[in-house]
């Protein structure tokens, strides 16, 4: 009891620390951006969600937002009125990224004027692994994030789909989330997800999966406890992925948090220090290299 008390209070006031963090990526994956009905656009949600992140900046913080969602948007395109299964989710990857080309121009533009609603500018940034792993593309990527930032800017990123096959493997944008947030040195990651955070189990097989709200340290055991299924048709990243982006995000410095995305509002209560989803506590690693990282695990 006495530990339990212990982590409690410590997890407590590790939360209240949120509120002072001055760069924050936000991540969305398809499922939390989608009606699961029809697999079109939640406008309402989409709405919300560049409200919270308007308000964020207006508060003076830098903010990131990565998103999915380009594949499903290219989809309902092309499909036109047909039936969802001529373009199914097992579909060849050439049909994906030609989905993805027509759908991240759409959901750009659908962004565009949803943050323009709330006197934000935002701009695009298309990037893969390579972009880190070279060093060049690196260096020319993080000017480019400064640049934005410094003109008030509001990044708006995604994996190049159209062109790259990484989101297809590694899963949803989890780890490219960590990717941006390692790469700006940013100081809290959250990532929206159809779940509430961590469990022991998957709590949709096993009923009595006790939930963890609070990591101090992130090892090998608790990595193990990531699954390689996800909870939505729409979306690609399990919770092995998101344990992978803990991981880059802690060893660069950066706190980050697992939440449920019904209700985009939940960013507003994170920031503030609410006991929301499970937060992961930065682990700063000096030797940590994201490139060395990301060809290791990656190729």
């Amino acid at each position: 009891m006495e530990s339990f008390i212990s982590r409690s209070e410590k997890n407590s006031k590790y939360r209240k620390q949120l509120k002072d963090r001055k760069r924050i990526v936000v991540k969305v994956g398809s499922s939390s951006l989608l009606h699961p009905e029809t697999g079109r656009l939640n406008y309402h949600k989409i709405d919300v969600l560049t409200r919270e992140l308007s308000d964020l900046k207006n508060q003076g913080k830098d903010v990131i937002l990565v998103t999915s969602g380009a594949t499903a948007v290219g989809r309902e395109a092309l499909l036109a009125g047909r039936d969802r299964s001529d373009i199914a989710d097992d579909s060849p990857i050439t049909i994906k990224q030609a989905c993805a080309s027509v759908g991240q121009a759409r959901l750009m533009m659908i962004y565009q004027k949803f943050f323009e609603d709330y006197n934000q500018i935002a701009g695009q940034v298309l990037m893969t692994k390579n972009t880190i792993t070279n060093a060049l593309s690196k260096y020319n990527l993080q000017n480019t994030f400064s640049e934005l930032i410094k003109l008030g800017v509001i990044p708006v990123v995604n994996e190049n789909d159209s062109v790259a096959t990484y989101e297809y493997m590694v899963g949803d944008n989890d780890t490219l989330s960590a990717m941006v947030a390692s790469l700006m040195k940013a100081d809290l990651l959250i990532l929206l997800s159809d779940v509430e955070g961590l469990f022991t189990d998957d709590p949709r097989v096993n009923p009595g999966a006790g939930f963890i709200e609070y990591v101090e340290h992130l090892d090998q055991t608790m990595m193990q406890m990531g699954k390689s299924t996800s909870g939505s048709s729409f979306g690609t990243g399990g919770m092995s992925t998101k344990l992978s982006a803990a991981y880059i995000a802690n060893r660069s410095g950066c706190d980050m948090v697992i939440c449920n995305a019904s209700d985009m509002k939940i960013i507003h209560d994170v920031v503030n220090g609410k006991n929301i989803g499970t937060i992961f506590c930065a682990d700063p690693d000096d030797s940590f290299d994201l490139a060395d990282y990301l060809e290791e695990h990656f190729g």
